[in-house]
């Protein structure tokens, strides 16, 4: 196979966070992932990226503001109150004010987000994003175990560069808030294969296909309990190939949720490990830009292994892989086997009776055949960077950073001084300097313009020569960084981050620096 441009986003929180003791969701296994892929040694052959997390102006793109701003304040200790018993954004048991959940969902929608915009920048042909694929949110609730819908906000992402898109989610649970989400129009075509009936979220009937400019471009395959490797593709290929044959997507986004494979907790499914990466493998081969995200998945121990081979499948090395697994931190996890593999069990095919996947399969064709061609959009410019990037309002240290071993993030005077030195950058007044300043001040060194023509603004000077226009004060620590004893707020900072607190107010912190 031809290689590919890989990028793969990971950040090493991401499986601290828990749903709470006996509930099926478990962010662990993202870890468990990235642990097997480690082993495997396919870091090295993608490029691996921290990524940013979402801010919530960022989330609103799609949900609305006080859904945002309840997450964001919501705590175990404020449920009651802030959700008015259970009736307001986040209902039932399924979606718990666990510690820590603003943050788990800025990690999730960052990373998706980030992915987009590496296919939107041509940086990468594939990028993938396990901690992603989050479907069942709605714009303004919880729901299904997802509280922001990443899949969205990456989809909105690529639209600003790509004309249509495609995603198709082969989660053993139905694709609501993704097919919600773009009912009604047709630059976003959604297709989903899953379980229907007496089963979550009760949505994604055959003849669900869309409503006013979206007619059409909501595809629902709905399957019945043991669906089988053999009936996953002759249902899943003639109906993608002629998905791109006639709608000719731009980019595709796979959600690859795993719990359609066999013996998964929560699912109802027979399909082997092999039998799931055939579409990760069918897509890969038709050169479109591919995002790969994760979602449901309840048997932690096949989804590490199936997203591990998947992440192979997307580096076109899965043949040569050893189907022993190597030693890994969660080694003792995949006992009895340790072998990278999801056998099928004994389950019955109630799809091949009756010949219900065959009228399936006619039906959603028939669907198919009734839409126009490609349908066009209109040509305008599109705006490649944010005002606040032209304007050299974001920090560079928000970009995605390369993945680095935990002991380096774990150095609090690395964390303390690039934390701090934002909130100092953020504060100083571009005023007109005096004579002698202005001789120190290197204007042509103010603006660098990167290879692809985006400006980056940076400091006048070097963080050193604009510390020597301030007065003089102490030191503070090891970041070097000027302290005012007039002001208090960065001292709490300062003391929060050695606590181990793990969010900064950024305006607080620059009410600590003197003018």
């Amino acid at each position: 196979m031809p290689q590919k441009r890989v990028s793969y986003f990971y950040d090493p929180d991401v499986g601290s966070y828990s749903y709470g003791l006996g509930h099926p969701m478990k962010p662990h296994r993202i870890r468990m992932t990235h642990d097997l892929v480690s082993a495997y040694g396919m870091l090295n052959k993608m490029k691996v990226l921290r990524p940013r997390r979402s801010r919530p102006e960022a989330m609103t793109l799609f949900h609305t503001d006080e859904y945002i701003d309840f997450l964001y304040k919501i705590t175990p200790e404020t449920i009651e109150d802030m959700n008015i018993s259970g009736q307001r954004f986040l209902t039932g048991d399924d979606n718990p004010a666990f510690e820590g959940v603003f943050e788990f969902c800025s990690i999730s929608a960052g990373g998706s987000v980030g992915a987009a915009e590496r296919i939107n920048n041509g940086e990468a042909d594939i990028a993938i994003n396990w901690a992603g694929g989050l479907h069942h949110a709605k714009k303004r609730e919880a729901s299904g175990f997802c509280y922001i819908n990443d899949i969205v906000l990456a989809i909105l992402e690529l639209l600003r560069n790509f004309s249509r898109v495609l995603y198709i989610d082969i989660d053993c649970h139905h694709g609501d808030g993704v097919e919600e989400a773009f009912y009604t129009t047709d630059r976003v075509l959604t297709c989903s294969f899953h379980k229907f009936g007496d089963y979550f979220p009760g949505t994604g009937h055959i003849n669900d296909i869309g409503m006013e400019g979206g007619l059409g471009y909501s595809v629902n395959v709905p399957l019945k309990d043991g669906l089988t490797d053999n009936a996953l593709q002759r249902v899943f290929i003639p109906v993608i190939d002629h998905i791109l044959e006639w709608y000719r997507p731009s980019a595709v986004v796979l959600q690859c949720g795993a719990d359609s494979l066999a013996g998964d907790k929560l699912g109802c499914f027979n399909v082997t490990m092999e039998g799931h990466a055939v579409c990760v493998q069918h897509l890969r081969k038709t050169g479109l830009p591919l995002i790969l995200l994760g979602g449901g998945g309840y048997t932690t121990k096949n989804v590490a292994r199936a997203w591990t081979y998947e992440t192979a499948c997307a580096l076109g090395i899965e043949d040569s892989i050893d189907r022993n697994l190597p030693w890994n931190d969660h080694f003792e996890w995949f006992g009895p086997r340790y072998r990278l593999e999801v056998p099928e069990n004994n389950m019955d095919d109630l799809n091949e009776r009756d010949s219900y996947l065959d009228g399936v399969r006619e039906v959603v064709m028939n669907n198919l055949h009734k839409l126009p061609f490609a349908p066009s959009v209109a040509i305008q410019e599109i705006p490649s960077h944010t005002i606040a990037e032209l304007l050299g309002l974001k920090p560079d240290d928000e970009d995605e950073e390369e993945y680095q071993d935990e002991e380096d993030d774990n150095d609090l005077d690395a964390r303390i001084q690039k934390i701090s030195r934002r909130a100092y950058e953020g504060r100083i007044e571009v005023d007109s300097p005096s004579a002698s300043e202005a001789e120190d001040v290197n204007l042509s060194d103010s603006e660098t313009t990167s290879s692809s023509g985006s400006l980056n603004r940076r400091p006048t000077n070097s963080l050193g020569d604009r510390y020597s226009m301030l007065r003089s004060k102490r030191k503070f620590f090891r970041s070097s960084l000027l302290w005012d004893p007039e002001q208090s707020e960065l001292r709490g900072t300062i003391a929060a981050l050695y606590c181990g607190k793990r969010t900064v107010d950024r305006n607080s912190m620059a009410n600590g620096w003197s003018n």
